[in-house]
């Protein structure tokens, strides 16, 4: 029975507890939220010492799990029992322990909530037991957002803390932070503690709660590149050079990467008025006027080589090539390459 999280959420919340719940996938936020509020809510306190169990994969089999999920509650209308880092129970993915699993599931003690977190991966859907959870099983699988999917989910996440927040602050939070949004969630959740009560969080609280650098950071830079700012832009990758750990390379080469491929994508449209490029821009349309000024200063051929300029960079950085460069002196020939039209095959 696949499920969605916001649903099982919704379930667990009006009590309604099943035999198994199997989480797996490669997002491993809604594994850990609904697992932890069955830790937390499935049981009252006084219970939890008698009928609660929270096993590691790596020290269990299939048969240890088993086990305890056959025991009866005691003085507790149900027992729990939580399998973290199931994907590394020893013998789940050998014949003999996908049997004994298949057969649990057929025939569950109804008295046991089974949490599997099985995180990272998915189960092989074509071998029996991976069927025998779709059927019997409340099953999640979770997949990692894309990149132009994290507004919604940041906008969404405030949402339901009744927050309000400006599209500027969930770009920044979105772009900063990233699609892992176990990172995203506790990032928000300690921007929220220092937030006035009906207060909107806004460009400056992010900058100021998240460790962003108000004059220094890779927005500031993409402005930079967008204005051909060339001093702007060689202080900025000073800043960088001298905080290296607020500011990892590969990131602030992702952030480029995305801003160039999507400038690349809105020359090649037919409709290039501001109206059409708002709607091509979606939740990013606030930005209008900053993709137009950038259309203006890098025309599509020139999109097109500073897209090889930032991948030759990534490979750098991977020390694939470019021997011992330093990050930062692998962003200043980037940023000169972008500044300044080179030839590709001297680039690369």
């Amino acid at each position: 029975m696949s499920q969605t999280p916001e649903g099982i959420l919704e379930k667990l919340k009006q009590r309604q507890f099943a035999p198994v719940f199997f989480l797996q996938g490669e997002e491993s936020f809604y594994i850990d939220t609904i697992a932890e509020y069955i830790e937390k809510h499935a049981l009252q306190e006084h219970e939890k010492g008698f009928n609660q169990v929270v096993l590691y994969g790596k020290d269990v089999d299939v048969s240890t799990v088993l086990l305890q999920a056959k025991r009866y509650p005691m003085m507790s209308e149900r027992s729990v029992v939580i399998v973290k880092e199931a994907q590394s129970i020893q013998d789940i993915e050998k014949e003999e322990g996908m049997k004994q699993l298949e057969a649990y599931l057929q025939n569950p003690l109804p008295s046991t909530i089974l949490v599997f977190c099985y995180k990272h991966k998915t189960m092989d859907g074509r071998k029996g037991l991976a069927k025998a959870v779709s059927k019997h099983a409340v099953l999640l699988t979770t997949k990692k957002l894309y990149d132009n999917q994290v507004p919604a989910w940041v906008t969404s996440y405030l949402k339901q803390k009744s927050i309000k927040a400006t599209p500027q602050a969930v770009q920044l939070l979105s772009e900063y932070i990233g699609s892992d949004l176990s990172r995203l969630a506790n990032e928000i959740d300690k921007l929220l503690i220092n937030l006035r009560p009906g207060a909107t969080i806004d460009e400056s609280v992010v900058q100021e709660n998240v460790g962003i650098s108000k004059e220094y950071n890779i927005f500031e830079l993409q402005a930079a590149l967008i204005t051909r700012d060339a001093l702007k832009a060689n202080r900025i990758i000073h800043y960088f050079e001298s905080n290296p750990k607020n500011n990892p390379l590969i990131p602030n080469l992702s952030m480029l990467f995305n801003f160039f491929t999507k400038l690349l994508t809105l020359h090649t449209q037919a409709d290039k008025s501001e109206a059409g490029l708002k709607k091509s821009l979606g939740n990013q349309a606030w930005k209008v006027k900053d993709y137009m000024n950038a259309m203006r200063a890098y025309p599509a051929p020139r999109c097109v080589d500073i897209i090889h300029f930032i991948r030759v960079a990534d490979l750098q950085v991977k020390g694939i090539t470019g021997g011992d460069m330093s990050d930062a002196d692998i962003l200043r020939e980037l940023v000169f390459k972008i500044l300044h039209p080179v030839p590709r095959a001297l680039a690369s």
